[in-house]
C-alpha cells in the first residue's frame, strides 16, 4: 500500500470515529480509535482519546491504562495528567490522584479542572482545610463555577465552620438557581445551624427539582427528627432506604428514630442491618449496646463492650461518652471516649476572636447553659441553687436551648434569674455571641455530652472561664472545659488524671432543693401490688443503669431474704419481660419482681416510703434518686467504684451521715443487703441515723450549698482576673 493510500485509509477512519463519538456511539467509536493506533502506535493525541473515552464509558482501569501510556511518550502533558487523577479519584486511589494533579499544576498553575478535582480528592481524604484552598484557587481563576463553590461548602461544613459554609452554597445557588445538589446542601448546613424550618424549605426545593434525591429525603428525615416529628420522620428515611437498601447511615439514623419512639426492637434491627452495611460507622456500636441497655437485653453484653472498648482504645469513634459511663467504671476509658468524640464533633477552628477577660464587674456574671430548664432531674436539684444566689454578688444568666414546655418548673425556673433567655432557635455562635455580648464571666454548662446538649458554644467560648456540672458525670476531654465540679469522694486526687478539667473540690457535690413539694398521699403497699410483709428492697435507676453485674448480685440477695421482693421501674414494656426472663434464669420466680409506673414527682417521692432498702446499680450509681430515696428516709445501698458516676451514690451518703452503707466490692454489697434485710433491727437503727441527720445534712442544705459554690467561683474568677491559669479548687467547709 502505498503512503498516500494509507494516509486516505487513516483519514476515512479518523472520519468514522470522529462521527461515532459526536453521534454518542462511544464503544463503536473506541473501536476506530483503536484500529487507528495499530498504524500510529505513538500517538499520544489518540491514546489520550483513547483514555477520554474510556473514562466516558466509566471503563476507569482502562482509561488510565491508556493515559499512562500516553505519559510515557510525553509525561509533561497536564491535561493528561489531570485525567489521570481523574480516573485514579473514581478508583479511589487518593494519594496517587493527588500526585497526579500536583504534576499537572506544577506544568500548568492556572489549569481551573487540576484545582477542582484536586480539591475533591483532598475532600475524599478528609483534608478539608487543604481542600479549601483548591476550591478558592477554582473560584480565583473561574468566578462563575457553582460547583467550586459547593463543593467549598461542603468542606467549610465538615470543619463545622457553618456560618461560612452558608455564605458558600447561597453563592453556588445564586450562579445555578434549579441546583438539586446545593439546596440539599443548603438544608443540612441551615440544620447544623439549628434553623431546622429554613432547613426543610431547602430539602423540599431538593426533592422538587429530584424527587427520587436519597440525600435529600434522609435529611429532610433528620430533620424532622430534631423537630420531634418522628412519624414523619421515618416516612422520608424509609423512603431513603427503598431507593437504596444498602444505606448504612439511614438504618442507623431510623434506629435512633424508633428509639425515641420506645419501638426498641425495631430500632435494634435498624442498627443490626447498619452494622452489616458498615461496621465501623461513628457512633454506632456505642448506640446499638446502650439501646440494649435500655431494655435490659443483656445478650453477649460482654463480648460487645469488650470489642467496643477496643474500638475505643484504638482511636475510633464508636461511642459517645454518655453510653460509656453506664457500659463501664473505666475512668481512662470515659476519658478517651471524651476526647475521642470532641476531636470529631468539635475540631479546632475559630469561630470568634479569643475571649479576654472582662473588666472587673460589680457583680460576678454567671450564666448557666441548659436544654433541661423544664421538668427533669437537673431542674429538680438546681432551681433553688438559682434562687439564693446572692444578687449583691452575682448576676444570674440562664441561656435556655431546650424547648419550652411551659411545666411549673419551666414557669417557676424563668422567674429565678435575673434574665432568662430562650435560645432554642440560635445557632451555637450566635448563642456564644450572646452571651459575650452581655458580659459573662462564668459559664456553667449543666448539661455535658446529654441529649440536646450544645457542646459547641462552650467550643466558640461563652465565657473566659467555662466550667462543667451536674447533668454529665464524667469528664469532657476538652480543652475549652477549664473546671469540672465535684468532692473529694467522687474525685480522689490521686484520679485527677483521669479528668481533663481542674476539679472544684465542694465539701459536698450535689445540689438539692431544700423544701420539694411531696405528696401528702399516705400510699400502702396494695397501691402498687406489692406483698404486705414482704421485704421491699427497691431500685427506681434507669434501666440502662442495670447491668447483669447488679441484676446478679440482686438475684443472689433475693435468694437470702426469704419473703423479699425487688421494686424497679421499667419505662418500656420490653425491659420489663427481659427483666423477669433474667429473674427466671437465675433460678428465680418472675414474681419476685415488682414493676412501678411513672409518677408525677411528688406523688413519686412519696412512693419511697413503702420500700424498705434501696440497692443502687453500678457502674452508673443513683443521682437524684438516691438524693430522693434518702431525703424520704430510705436507706441506699451502693457499692463504690472508681469513676465519677461511679461514686456519687458514696458522696451521697457521706453527706447524710451513713458512710456504713458503702461497699467497695460486689460480695461485701451483696453481703451487707442481705444482712440488713434479715436483721431488721439494724436496718431500724441506720433509718433512725438518717431521720435524726436529715434536717442538719449538708445534701439538703441549698444555702450551705450555694454559699460553697459561690466561694468556688469567686476564687476562679478571681484567679481569672489575675490572669492565672485555672487549677484544682478546694473550698472550705467554712466557706
Amino acid at each position: 500500500m502505498t503512503s498516500k493510500t494509507a494516509q486516505q485509509k487513516q483519514q476515512l477512519i479518523l472520519q468514522k470515529a470522529i462521527a461515532l463519538q459526536e453521534s454518542g456511539h462511544l464503544a463503536e467509536a473506541t473501536h476506530s480509535y483503536k484500529k487507528l493506533l495499530k498504524l500510529t502506535p505513538k500517538d499520544t493525541q489518540l491514546l489520550n482519546t483513547l483514555g477520554m473515552l474510556a473514562l466516558q464509558l466509566d471503563n476507569f482501569k482502562e482509561g488510565l491504562n491508556w493515559l499512562e501510556q500516553s505519559l510515557k511518550i510525553n509525561p509533561n502533558q497536564p491535561h493528561t495528567l489531570s485525567n489521570c487523577g481523574y480516573a485514579l479519584q473514581e478508583l479511589k486511589r487518593y494519594e496517587k490522584a493527588l500526585a497526579y494533579h500536583d504534576h499537572a499544576l506544577a506544568l500548568k498553575p492556572e489549569y481551573i479542572d487540576a484545582h477542582y478535582n484536586r480539591g475533591l480528592v483532598l475532600q475524599a481524604l478528609k483534608r478539608y482545610e487543604e481542600a479549601l484552598l483548591s476550591f478558592d484557587n477554582t473560584i480565583a481563576l473561574y468566578p462563575n463555577d457553582a460547583d467550586a463553590y459547593y463543593n467549598r461548602s461542603i468542606s467549610l461544613k465538615e470543619l463545622k465552620r457553618y456560618d461560612e459554609a452558608l455564605i458558600s452554597i447561597e453563592q453556588a445557588i445564586d450562579l445555578q438557581p434549579n441546583y438539586a445538589d446545593a439546596y440539599c446542601n443548603h438544608g443540612t448546613i441551615l440544620k447544623s445551624l439549628n434553623q431546622y424550618d429554613e432547613a426543610l424549605i431547602c430539602l423540599d426545593k431538593a426533592l422538587s427539582l429530584k424527587s427520587d434525591y436519597i440525600e435529600a429525603l434522609f435529611n429532610r428525615g433528620t430533620v424532622l427528627y430534631l423537630l420531634k416529628r418522628y412519624e414523619d420522620a421515618l416516612i422520608n428515611i424509609n423512603q431513603a432506604i427503598t431507593l437504596n437498601p444498602n444505606y448504612a447511615e439511614a438504618y442507623f439514623i431510623k434506629g435512633i428514630v424508633l428509639q425515641e419512639l420506645k419501638h426498641f426492637s425495631e430500632a435494634l434491627r435498624s442498627y443490626d442491618l447498619a452494622i452489616i452495611l458498615n461496621p465501623d460507622m461513628d457512633l454506632l456500636q456505642g448506640q446499638r449496646l446502650f439501646t440494649k441497655m435500655q431494655v435490659c437485653d443483656w445478650n453477649k453484653n460482654s463480648m460487645l463492650l469488650t470489642q467496643l472498648t477496643k474500638k475505643i482504645a484504638n482511636h475510633q469513634h464508636a461511642s459517645e461518652p454518655f453510653a460509656m459511663i453506664a457500659l463501664t467504671e473505666n475512668p481512662a476509658i470515659h476519658r478517651k471516649t471524651a476526647e475521642i468524640h470532641v476531636k470529631a464533633e468539635y475540631p479546632s477552628n475559630c469561630f470568634l476572636p479569643n475571649i479576654t477577660p472582662y473588666p472587673k464587674h460589680p457583680r460576678i456574671r454567671i450564666g448557666y447553659f441548659s436544654a433541661d430548664f423544664r421538668n427533669h432531674p437537673v431542674a429538680y436539684l438546681t432551681a433553688e441553687l438559682f434562687e439564693l444566689h446572692d444578687r449583691n454578688k452575682y448576676e444570674i444568666y440562664a441561656f435556655s436551648f431546650g424547648l419550652d414546655t411551659k411545666d411549673v418548673m419551666r414557669k417557676r425556673l424563668e422567674t429565678s434569674f435575673d434574665h432568662f433567655f430562650d435560645v432554642q432557635h440560635l445557632s451555637d455562635k450566635d448563642i456564644a455571641l450572646l452571651a459575650r455580648e452581655h458580659k459573662i464571666d462564668i459559664a456553667v454548662d449543666l448539661g455535658g455530652y446529654t441529649q440536646y446538649c450544645r457542646t459547641n458554644i462552650f467550643k466558640i467560648r461563652a465565657a473566659p472561664v467555662q466550667l462543667s456540672y451536674i447533668g454529665f458525670l464524667g469528664t469532657m476531654g476538652a480543652e475549652f472545659i477549664d473546671y469540672l465540679i465535684a468532692d473529694s469522694t467522687i474525685i480522689p486526687d490521686d484520679y485527677q488524671k483521669y479528668y481533663s478539667e481542674k476539679i472544684i473540690y465542694l465539701p459536698s457535690y450535689q445540689v438539692n432543693d431544700s423544701n420539694p413539694h411531696i405528696s401528702e398521699e399516705i400510699y400502702t403497699r396494695q397501691d402498687f401490688g406489692l406483698p404486705e410483709t414482704a421485704f421491699i428492697f427497691c431500685c427506681f435507676n434507669n434501666n440502662y443503669k442495670m447491668t447483669p453485674n447488679t441484676f446478679d448480685s440482686w438475684s443472689r440477695i433475693l435468694k437470702q431474704v426469704n419473703n423479699s421482693v425487688l421494686f424497679l421501674y421499667a419505662d418500656n414494656v420490653l425491659a420489663e419481660t427481659n427483666l423477669k426472663k433474667e429473674i427466671s434464669l437465675r433460678g428465680l420466680s418472675p414474681n419476685r419482681l415488682v414493676f412501678g409506673k411513672h409518677l408525677l414527682r411528688p406523688e413519686y417521692l412519696a412512693r419511697y416510703r413503702v420500700a424498705n432498702l434501696f440497692l443502687d446499680t453500678l457502674p452508673y450509681n443513683a443521682g437524684t434518686t438516691g438524693s430522693d430515696a434518702l431525703r424520704m428516709g430510705l436507706p441506699v445501698l451502693t457499692c463504690m467504684g472508681t469513676s465519677f458516676a461511679s461514686r456519687v451514690a458514696a458522696s451521697l451518703l457521706k453527706a447524710v451521715g451513713l458512710p456504713e452503707l458503702i461497699t467497695s466490692t460486689q460480695a461485701s454489697y451483696e453481703e451487707l443487703a442481705i444482712d440488713l434485710a434479715n436483721h431488721p433491727d439494724k436496718l431500724n437503727t441506720l433509718k433512725i441515723k438518717l431521720q435524726h441527720n436529715l434536717p442538719t445534712s449538708p445534701l439538703y442544705d441549698s444555702r450551705l450549698f450555694t454559699k460553697h459554690i459561690e466561694s468556688a467561683y469567686l476564687t476562679i474568677y478571681e484567679r481569672q482576673q489575675n490572669g492565672l491559669p485555672p487549677d484544682h479548687i478546694y473550698v472550705d467547709n467554712k466557706a
